[in-house]
């Protein structure tokens, strides 16, 4: 083991940011050599089966049950942590792997996320060294964070085996650099997304679903179609997706990036634990030996059971489109009248795509939004941009690539 310095290090990341289009700064342009973004990033030229081979060992397979839409995997399954974690976003297991990892000496330190002093709601990359310390990174965070950007550091200080939790944008550049970087074992633990906003638009949001934003200390998209919010006197709101006040947003709520991304289940971790297909639950996808091992760690402390799938996703995801193509490059409209919402918002968790249906529904509107922006917006970076399994998945959808589009 290295030598122990404060257990909860916060390496200040001062270096300022080199313009990039595209960026959603997970680090790496803060580094010493910025100039890797050319061949890290994930939205310049991103190697899917290439680089899944090399860290699944095999690329995902789409004639096998549900790799087209979530990568390579070994075992998927429904997960709840007994007893569920206080201040957790779901039950907990994904700090929970963290804490075995340090507490069973398979890593020195974890790279991830904490709330920042001056903001409960804006991450802060920081490198734990104590499972005890995990606690405090709980919870979901919003806005951007250059957590690789500490990498370098927490290496030159001797940790040599490193877990990571990240997101996919900040995942694919840790696996590209991986090999070049002196880590003697990595373990990473992933979270799926899709769309990320700054802390400032994300309490602009906040301020639209509650009269007293500040009090609100949870938030979190159900795969039961419903937003949940906490409050600090202990007060629970559920509201339907179909009652968000979208509409009130600005069209640039989220960014190009996000509206392009084409990794929604962070294909490149060892273990990604999300909320899609859990139901109620959480849902771990294990990619690969080191996700299983770290599984493994939980023992009895975590419950598992086959994910469950219900409902059809193709008249969802097919109004999606069509919103999206009518937003011209703004968030998705909604054709509804009012008096249908409620309407709809009773039947949608009771009729809609559930469970393993719901991801697949959730995987393939995100590949749209990919097709649809980029052609909007960089007709001329598609080819590069988009992998071919993402047209594989909008091809049922009647978006099939025009000239150019479609890289070799």
């Amino acid at each position: 083991m290295p030598p122990q310095p404060p257990t909860q290090q916060n390496t200040p990341t001062d270096k300022a940011l080199p313009h990039r289009d595209l960026c959603t700064d997970c680090g790496i342009t803060r580094t010493h050599d910025p100039r890797r973004c050319g061949h890290a990033c994930q939205f310049i030229q991103p190697r899917y089966p290439r680089m899944e081979a090399q860290v699944h060992g095999r690329a995902r397979d789409p004639e096998r049950d549900d790799e087209l839409f979530f990568g390579p995997y070994q075992s998927m399954h429904q997960a709840a942590l007994q007893p569920p974690r206080e201040g957790a976003q779901w039950t907990g297991i994904t700090t929970r792997l963290a804490e075995r990892l340090l507490e069973t000496h398979q890593v020195d330190a974890v790279l991830t996320m904490r709330a920042a002093d001056d903001d409960f709601w804006r991450p802060e990359p920081v490198l734990v060294t104590r499972a005890e310390d995990m606690a405090r990174c709980r919870g979901m965070r919003m806005g951007y964070a250059p957590l690789l950007a500490h990498l370098e550091p927490a290496l030159a200080q001797g940790y040599k085996r490193l877990a990571v939790i990240g997101l996919p944008c900040q995942v694919y550049p840790l696996r590209v650099l991986q090999q070049e970087l002196e880590i003697e074992a990595l373990y990473v633990i992933g979270t799926p997304c899709s769309d990320n906003t700054t802390t400032e638009r994300f309490h602009d949001f906040l301020a639209l679903l509650a009269d007293q934003p500040e009090t609100v200390t949870y938030l979190e998209f159900r795969a039961d179609y419903h937003v949940e919010l906490r409050f600090t006197d202990g007060r629970v709101k559920t509201i339907p997706f179909l009652k968000l006040p979208i509409s009130r947003l600005p069209k640039d709520f989220f960014p190009l990036t996000c509206q392009t991304c084409v990794d929604y289940t962070n294909v490149l971790a060892d273990i990604t634990v999300g909320y899609m297909a859990g139901r109620g639950e959480q849902w771990l996808v294990v990619r690969n030996d080191r996700g299983r091992e770290m599984l493994e760690l939980l023992e009895d402390e975590v419950t598992l059971k086959a994910p469950t799938s219900a409902g059809k996703r193709q008249g969802p995801v097919t109004g999606f489109m069509k919103n999206t193509e009518r937003a011209a490059g703004g968030l998705p409209l909604r054709s509804m009248p009012d008096w249908a919402r409620p309407i709809a918002a009773f039947f949608m968790p009771r009729i809609g795509p559930r469970g393993l249906e719901f991801a697949r529904a959730r995987v393939e509107m995100k590949a749209v939004e990919t097709v649809l922006h980029l052609r909007r917006a960089m007709p001329k970076r598609m080819h590069n941009m988009i992998p071919d399994h993402v047209w594989r998945l909008v091809e049922p959808y009647g978006l099939e690539p025009k000239e150019g589009e479609r890289g070799r």
